[in-house]
């Protein structure tokens, strides 16, 4: 604990200097003329007024300050959650931010260097164990082919499988219950077994 009622009676009562009051408490000497000039400030006589003890002292010369908002933080996780959405950018949320806040929203750039801060203090957890040849994942999200149904003219965007060097090859014409199972045969049958 800080000596401010040590220090102000030996600065008014012994009369010693700053030097011999900060050898005698094991200060520094710059400690010493702080709490010296602090308790000026504030009007603090020797003798202190009854009941005054160091945590009392201590906060009447150090009051606690309270860190000013100089800019509204932005809910990173829903920035992130957000950004999961297709055709969503980070420029766009940004811009929806600048509107909810205003005058306390952050510039773009620094926007952009927090939200990277904040993901990279997040934990990756999804560990799963897969045996090969036990499960198949299709991914069905990405870029799709227009595909023409020719027996009823149905015009419908279907899913790709990326593939290299090579354009991609739609998976199935359409996402429906009846065309789900023969798009995993048919994906599964370009395997050997």
């Amino acid at each position: 604990m800080r000596q401010i009622i040590e220090v102000l009676r030996l600065k008014y009562e012994a009369g010693l200097s700053h030097e011999r009051i900060a050898r005698a408490c094991g200060l520094s000497k710059g400690v010493v003329g702080k709490y010296v000039s602090l308790a000026t400030a504030q009007g603090i006589t020797w003798p202190l007024p009854e009941g005054t003890d160091e945590a009392r002292l201590e906060a009447q010369l150090f009051p606690a300050k309270t860190p000013r908002e100089r800019f509204a933080e932005p809910d990173y996780f829903q920035v992130h959650q957000e950004l999961k959405t297709k055709g969503v950018t980070l420029q766009l949320l940004w811009a929806e931010y600048v509107e909810r806040h205003g005058d306390k929203a952050r510039r773009y750039s620094q926007f952009c260097h927090h939200y990277r801060l904040w993901r990279g203090r997040q934990r990756r957890s999804m560990r799963q164990v897969h045996r090969a040849g036990e499960k198949i994942f299709i991914d069905y999200c990405g870029p799709t082919v227009p595909v023409v149904d020719r027996s009823t003219g149905d015009y419908r965007h279907a899913p790709t499988s990326p593939r290299t060097k090579r354009r991609p090859k739609p998976l199935c014409c359409w996402l429906n219950a009846g065309s789900w199972p023969g798009c995993g045969t048919e994906r599964s049958s370009h395997w050997p077994s």
